[in-house]
């Protein structure tokens, strides 16, 4: 089996984790803070806050957006469901904003119609979701400058995108953002079996993410309210949080894989242009790529020719995966799960995200895939195509 997605792991990660193990702290010790401090360094972000999964990171930083009953979030139909779920957790209503048929990501044409539209309504967003899909980075510049105009503060899910640049700035510097969202999933580009991370450069919004991670807890005495002097209070809890820690097992395995963070793009990049040569004389269409961004290339989706009446995508997507190689699709739009279809959601509403769900199919895409497994990838796709495609 040839799975689209795998983590790496070698002998010195498991030796990283195997000292954690025999160490005093296996959580709330110091190598949390270590693996923080790495991530925000690398990405150039003042203040980096792990949590147990990226849909935690996204919860607890629309928390820390002031995201509650009544305020709007938006982010785009082509993501994993956690993007929109967060506002949902708020008690927030969820709305979309369609996607760019190139990139894929967020459109900022749709965007900025959408917020001339909302303004005339009385309906703007509070918080606009961009989600960096596949790797390739946003148009974060002309979203950051909607931002000022409209006033919505703006929370990059950056999950599929650790690693990626946008104008040669590291995504997760939070230059043109409030709050960037990291996934360590073990499919994602560095992993910590399962983890997230939020990054950003406000100290009030640093100090509020850090306290939900953790009950709501501080035991920063600055933070904490006069209790009789007779009374023990080492710790208050002053807000409503979650038990979301990021243990120190898992830190040291992300921090250990920090160190070649930037080896697994460069993989990435070349299994991509691999593939980009081998399948151009097919009938398909492969990754687009911004010219100013460099992706972290999480995904490597390709389009399959539309024929609908064949139902083409499927019976390739269902070829492959009877081969032996198991492609997914990324992503079922999230407007069309049975949940948002209950809000009020219909099939069209997102028509470019429709299109792209009944193309694309996402092919195998990891540092340690092997020479022959890619070159069964292509023979494969290039048989199932001939099979089916007859126009």
């Amino acid at each position: 089996m040839i799975p689209y997605g795998r983590q790496e792991i070698t002998d010195e990660d498991i030796a990283e984790v195997e000292k954690i193990l025999r160490s005093d702290f296996l959580t709330q010790g110091p190598t949390v803070p270590k693996f923080e401090k790495g991530v925000a360094d690398y990405c150039g972000a003042s203040h980096a806050i792990a949590v147990n999964s990226a849909t935690s990171a996204l919860h607890i930083a629309c928390l820390a957006l002031d995201l509650g009953p009544g305020d709007l979030l938006w982010t785009s139909p082509n993501t994993f469901v956690a993007s929109a779920n967060c506002g949902r957790y708020c008690g927030a209503d969820v709305d979309f904003v369609d996607i760019d048929p190139k990139t894929y990501n967020m459109s900022i044409d749709s965007l900025s119609e959408k917020l001339i539209q909302a303004e005339k309504t009385g309906k703007l967003p509070k918080v606009v979701v961009p989600v960096h899909f596949a790797g390739q980075p946003c148009d974060m510049i002309a979203i950051h400058n909607l931002s000022k105009h409209y006033g919505f503060k703006i929370l990059e899910d950056a999950s599929h995108a650790i690693g990626a640049s946008y104008d040669n700035i590291k995504i997760g510097s939070c230059k043109h953002s409030d709050i960037t969202v990291f996934s360590f999933h073990p499919v994602k580009i560095i992993t910590t079996a399962e983890g997230g991370m939020a990054l950003t450069n406000n100290k009030v919004i640093a100090e509020k993410l850090l306290r939900l991670r953790t009950h709501g807890i501080t035991n920063d005495k600055t933070k904490m309210e006069e209790r009789p002097k007779i009374e023990i209070w080492n710790y208050q809890q002053i807000d409503l949080g979650y038990n979301y820690r990021m243990n120190d097992i898992q830190a040291a395995l992300g921090l250990n894989q920090l160190k070649r963070l930037d080896k697994f793009v460069k993989q990435r990049h070349e299994i991509a242009d691999y593939y980009n040569v081998k399948l151009k004389s097919l009938p398909l269409t492969t990754p687009w790529q911004s010219p100013n961004v460099y992706s972290s290339y999480h995904l490597y989706p390709i389009l399959i020719k539309p024929n609908y009446i064949l139902q083409l995508q499927k019976l390739v997507y269902n070829e492959l995966r009877k081969n032996g190689i198991l492609v997914n699709l990324h992503y079922i739009p999230v407007h069309r799960h049975p949940y948002y279809e209950k809000l009020g959601f219909n099939k069209n509403d997102f028509p470019i995200s429709e299109k792209l769900y009944q193309e694309i199919i996402s092919i195998p895409m990891y540092p340690k895939i092997q020479n022959q497994h890619k070159e069964y990838v292509v023979e494969t796709l290039k048989k199932a195509i001939t099979k089916y495609d007859k126009n």
